[in-house]
This record gives structure tokens, sequence and C-alpha cells, in this order.
């Protein structure tokens, strides 16, 4: 399986699938995958715009919108995970995984699916300390703080990928492991980016909950972004244990290295995108604490035995099969052609993808604070033959956006 690994994408997915046909003509291959380490930015209208946190100078609505209304189609099915430039109200809907456009997966906040054979998983956003031991209190209309926060990793997140038992192949984080640079060639790194060097001495570049979820899960590879700029490493886990390969990448600008193509070990294709058993039954398990205030989820209060969860997950695809439910959408698209319209919804939209996988798993909906305890009224496929939103096949011109080392530290001033 050949698989294109990306850094940050910044919204400029055009150019990025160009990049991706032109070597595909160029090396005579095909890729089968393309994955994006997070700053996706998957802005679908000015809404989405208003909650995508950048700088206001670097505010735009760039390429995703033409694949989320189908005016241009990705060139071979794409995974990503979020980072800390998002339109987070549109990645809120999906939180558990889905499609973000047709052939666009996002992984969610946290999660683990199957592309093939291969297994990867994934933790969206970074590591902020004053936050990690939080809820998901944000809640829409994100204020100036909840634009920032809601991207910031929680502990409840990671608690569920360290109960992954089975092999991950690949795991994405957007932010690098804490330590990693320990593992790689950091003479030349502090080469590129000098001001790295005094995190690097406190020991604060990076996360700490990655860094845990490196030594729990020991994938055989680990892709991040966020510090644009490529840097690879090889973590040995124990004297005699196996090896992650990591690798952080750029982000899409001329000259810079920002994709990377791997053959990876897999079974004969053609491939397709599954949901993981495994990842389903902690999902089961787990939903019932979810922490929707400022409060520490309580983990003891998780009363689902892990093997009966298992067994009903196993059954459930059985019955239904394994595919994730069918992309749809949710929110009105970007038409350059007309003018702005301030008329959105202020609040929380549900997710069709969202309320049928909660429905399959029998699980209560707690994305939005009206979530009650409700039956399941409706098959989940059902849930997904609503309406979706009419749209104009209109083009936009797509610029260069920011000096990289500018836009990554709005972030870094966080306190």
């Amino acid at each position: 399986m050949k698989i294109a690994v990306e850094g940050c994408m910044h919204g400029d997915l055009d150019n990025v699938y160009a990049t991706l046909i032109h070597l595909q003509e160029v090396e005579k291959i095909k890729i089968d995958l393309l994955i994006c380490c997070g700053d996706f930015q998957a802005v679908r209208n000015e809404k989405d715009l208003q909650s995508l946190n950048v700088p206001s100078k670097y505010r735009s609505m760039n390429s995703f919108w033409k694949y989320y209304s189908g005016e241009k189609a990705a060139p071979c099915p794409t995974i990503f995970i979020g980072g800390n430039h998002e339109a987070s109200n549109y990645l809120w809907e999906l939180y558990y995984g889905g499609w973000a456009a047709p052939q666009i997966f996002f992984l969610g906040f946290a999660g683990v699916v199957k592309f093939g054979n291969v297994r990867i998983g994934g933790l969206s956003g970074i590591y902020k300390a004053h936050h990690y031991y939080s809820g998901h209190y944000e809640k829409m209309p994100y204020n100036e703080q909840d634009i920032r926060s809601i991207y910031h990793v929680r502990e409840y997140d990671v608690h569920k990928l360290m109960q992954v038992q089975e092999p991950i192949d690949i795991f994405l984080s957007h932010d690098w492991p804490l330590g990693i640079t320990d593992h790689g060639n950091l003479k030349g790194l502090l080469h590129k980016k000098p001001f790295f060097e005094q995190e690097i001495l406190e020991g604060t570049l990076g996360s700490r909950a990655a860094a845990d979820l490196m030594a729990k899960l020991r994938p055989s590879y680990w892709f991040s972004a966020h510090l644009h700029c490529k840097f690879s490493a090889l973590v040995q886990h124990g004297e005699n244990g196996p090896v992650t390969k990591f690798l952080a990448l750029d982000k899409c600008l001329p000259g810079r290295k920002f994709l990377q193509i791997l053959e990876i070990e897999s079974e004969v294709g053609p491939y397709d995108l599954h949901y993981d058993e495994e990842w389903l039954a902690i999902t089961k398990k787990f939903n019932p604490i979810f922490p929707r205030t400022r409060m520490r989820a309580i983990f003891s209060d998780a009363k689902l035995d892990i093997e009966e969860c298992r067994q009903f997950v196993r059954n459930k695809l059985q019955m239904r099969g394994s595919k994730p439910f069918g992309f749809v959408r949710t929110a009105p698209c970007h038409n350059p052609s007309q003018s702005v319209a301030n008329n959105f919804p202020s609040g929380h939209c549900r997710n069709p993808q969202t309320e049928a996988l909660l429905q399959l798993l029998e699980l209560q909906y707690c994305l939005d604070t009206s979530a009650e305890l409700e039956e399941p009224s409706q098959s989940p496929g059902s849930l997904l033959s609503r309406g979706s939103f009419d749209y104009d096949k209109e083009d936009i011109p797509i610029e260069d956006v920011e000096d990289v080392d500018e836009l990554k530290e709005t972030d870094d001033a966080e306190t």
C-alpha cells in the first residue's frame, strides 16, 4: 500500500492534491491513501470561517469548500486529524469521526479505523497542561476563549486511546511527542529552527500525552506536523522491543518538505475504510461518562464490561457491515458569486453520521446542551436520508496565505 503523508494542510487541498496527481504521473505509481496531520481547516462557509482559529489577516475560505460541495473530488481517500488551526464547529459535529466531505474522513477528536488491514489511530488537537484534565465544556457559539481551548487535548480522549490493546500500524498527532527530539538529528533540527532550543532544554517542546501514547501503543509509524519542518526519528521501545519510525512534515508551500510517500506492508487492494471493532467497544464503554463540563472525567464510573462491549459491537458490525455511515452535508456551502449572508444558525448542528453511529452503538447523544437520554426512534440508515443543501459550482483563486513561522506562533503565546 502506498501512503502519502502530508504535514499541515491549512486548507490548501487544491495544491496538495495537484502535487499528488503530478507525483503519480511522474513516478508511474498509484497512491492509495493520503494522511494529513492536522490544521486541515475544513471550512465550508463563512460561519465556519468565524470559528477558524487563526489571526484575522489569515482568514480565508481556501479550497476545502469545493470538495465539501462536490464541485471537486479528492483523487484518493484522505484521512485527517485536527490541529490547532481548525473550524472546530464542524469538527465537533464529527467528534467520533466521520466523512467531512466525500472521500475525506476525519478521524475524530480521538479514533482508530482500518484502511484495508492497516490500522490507523490518531489524536486531534495540541497539548496544553492547563486544560488537559478538563471536560469538553465548550459550547456553541464559541467565545474568544472557547475557540482556542476546544482544540486542547483532553485526558478523556487520551485515556480511551490508552485502552487500545491490539497493534497499531500508524498513529497521528498534530504536535510532536515530548522528547522525540532525543531520537533524531537534534543538531540538524536546531540549525533550521534555533528558537526550539530553549523549549527542548526545558522539556516543554511537544506533547506529554502523545509521548505517553507512543510508549503504550508502540505503533510502527508515527506522523506529526505543527512545527512546520521535517524531522525524523527512530524510537526503540525497551532493549529488545519494537521500533517506531517517527516523521514530522512541513506545510504545503513551494520548496518546503510537506509530503512523503511511504510503502506500507498490507494485504492486496483495493482498499476500503472500516470502523475498528476494538475502538467502537472502547467508545461504548466510556461514552456514558463523557465529560461536558469543566469537571474531570471519573473513569471508575465507566461500569460496562469491555468484553461485553466488544461482543456487542461485533454482533452489530456483522449485521450492518463495518463501513462508516455515508457523508451528509449539514450546512450551506460557500458561494463566491453571492454576497456573504450572516443568517447561519448559531448553535450546534447534529450530524446524521454521528447520530447514526451512536444509535448503532445504542449510546446517548451528548455533544450538545440539550442532550437527554432518548429511546432510538429512527434506524441509523433513516438518519442519513435527510436532504442536503444545494450548491453552485463556482471557482475561487487560491492564494498562499502565510509565513508559517509567524502563524505557528500565535498558539505558543497561550498561557
